[in-house]
């Protein structure tokens, strides 16, 4: 009667895997499916003539396309999203490697505070501190310029960089910088030409990050954004809501432009990040 108890036991159990198996499959599924068929919605009616009514649309062409491009001045876009993505990926690595190698070799007062105002910019809503960090930059006059654009989507990027960095700068053996210098290495050097190739993956890893986020992040820079510098979020959001009469295919156009953008990035990501990496070196931290 025990084996007879335990085989059943064995088999519901074995019931009840191939069941979640299948819900989790099926939820996994019908969410890709969700997915594809709205991008593929939003793609066919940008190069739709007419969509009323019909599973298909009526004609095709790209005219919408050229529409858009002149009628959101989607060149100027791109321009000042490329600029503030530069500039931030730049500021941010400038700022954000010496910080996270500060704060992986130092132990100071205060660490722990210093780590947790780090990190409220990363779990704090953007709007919360966006709306008061938009009024210290118009009261300054920066609110509404390239500049202002720039350091609002800095305070995120920043602690962003330094996150990143951490582990990988507690992972070089301490030793290594002590010999570089008893042979007589200064910062200056030591910096270049010791650490920064060990710390390259990550610096490399977290810019690539931090330029994804910086093309989506639509919050700080809907509120800090003027006319002439608005990224490419921003535009597709006024787009949409600003008055006015607008064919949907032309929004729809700019949004496959956004969304290739965006997905050019991501693929740039997954070619030289692995983020199993990020998240293994985070986790042998932790022990």
């Amino acid at each position: 009667m025990s084996g007879a108890a335990a085989n059943a036991t064995d088999g519901g159990r074995a019931i009840g895997a191939i069941v979640w198996k299948s819900i989790v499959w099926v939820l996994t599924g019908l969410f890709v499916l969700n997915l594809v068929l709205l991008v593929a919605s939003v793609a066919l009616d940008s190069l739709a003539q007419r969509w009323l009514g019909t599973w298909l649309p009526v004609g095709y062409t790209a005219d919408w396309y050229a529409s858009a491009w002149n009628e959101f001045q989607l060149p100027d876009v791109l321009i000042v999203t490329l600029e503030v993505v530069v500039a931030v990926l730049l500021i941010s690595a400038a700022l954000g490697v010496p910080a996270a190698y500060a704060l992986a070799r130092r132990n100071f007062p205060g660490k722990r505070l210093v780590l947790f105002l780090f990190l409220l910019p990363l779990i704090v809503p953007p709007f919360t501190y966006g709306i008061p960090l938009a009024s210290v930059l118009y009261q300054f006059g920066l609110g509404g310029t390239l500049g202002g654009v720039v350091l609002a989507n800095l305070v995120p990027a920043v602690p962003f960089v330094i996150f990143v960095l951490v582990p990988f700068v507690e992972q070089i053996d301490p030793r290594v910088e002590a010999a570089a210098r008893v042979l007589g290495a200064r910062t200056g050097p030591l910096f270049r030409h010791v650490l920064l190739p060990l710390l390259a993956p990550g610096i490399l890893a977290s810019l690539v990050l931090v330029l994804v986020r910086t093309i989506g992040l639509f919050d700080l820079t809907f509120l800090t954004s003027g006319p002439g510098t608005q990224t490419l979020v921003v535009a597709l959001y006024y787009a949409v809501f600003a008055p006015g009469v607008r064919a949907n295919q032309s929004i729809d156009a700019m949004a496959v432009v956004y969304m290739l953008a965006s997905l050019l990035c991501l693929l740039v990501a997954l070619r030289f990040v692995d983020p199993t990496q990020i998240v293994g070196r985070a986790t042998r931290r932790a022990r």
